[in-house]
């Protein structure tokens, strides 16, 4: 835009300078009025590249200013990426841990179910086995006259001296019945002398 105005400007002076010597002849005044004419033209000019000069250097400072905005928003966009990029590691390693914790769940939960059926068909079978020894309480208190209690001190009425040596035994073997029988022997045995 200068530059055209230069132009311009230039054409006007070589415009003004053609005048100029085609009208040197004529009087003093009208060199005078065209020197004025020149200068007021001059000065028009001055202004008007001032004007413009002062236009360019504000929208240079605005270029620079709105590049400068773009770089901070640049940079603030790239760090919102990083941060997002982080997040969704994140996320993502909290989905394959949530995927893991769900399988060991899944696999404790069967597990869980099996020993629960495990547990559930020895307690059948516990009380299949109750139910028999009961039989066999009955069975004892009916025809030879015992009875089993529960009790907290080991001991029998009467007294019999080797009843600790049977409890022994009977931890050692499992074998209740021995046990009965032992306890019976020594009783009957107590009983005839």
């Amino acid at each position: 835009m200068i530059e055209d105005e230069l132009a311009l400007f230039d054409k006007s002076i070589n415009e003004f300078w053609n005048k100029f010597r085609s009208t040197v002849s004529d009087t003093t005044c009208q060199m005078m009025g065209l020197r004025d004419s020149y200068k007021d033209s001059i000065k028009a000019l001055t202004e008007k590249l001032s004007v413009k000069l002062k236009e360019e250097e504000r929208m240079v400072e605005m270029f620079l200013e709105y590049r400068n905005q773009i770089c901070r928003r640049n940079k603030l966009i790239q760090e919102k990426k990083d941060n997002l990029l982080k997040l969704i590691a994140e996320i993502k390693d909290k989905n394959e841990k949530l995927e893991v914790l769900t399988a060991n769940i899944q696999e404790l939960k069967e597990e869980y179910a099996k020993k629960k059926e495990t547990i559930s068909a020895a307690n059948k079978a516990n009380e299949e086995r109750l139910k028999r020894l009961q039989k066999s309480a009955d069975l004892y208190k009916d025809r030879l006259g015992l009875e089993i209690r529960k009790i907290y001190v080991s001991d029998s009425a009467p007294h019999l001296e080797c009843l600790a040596e049977f409890q022994e035994n009977v931890r050692k073997t499992n074998n209740f019945s021995a046990f009965l029988a032992n306890v019976r022997k020594a009783f009957t045995a107590m009983v005839y002398n």
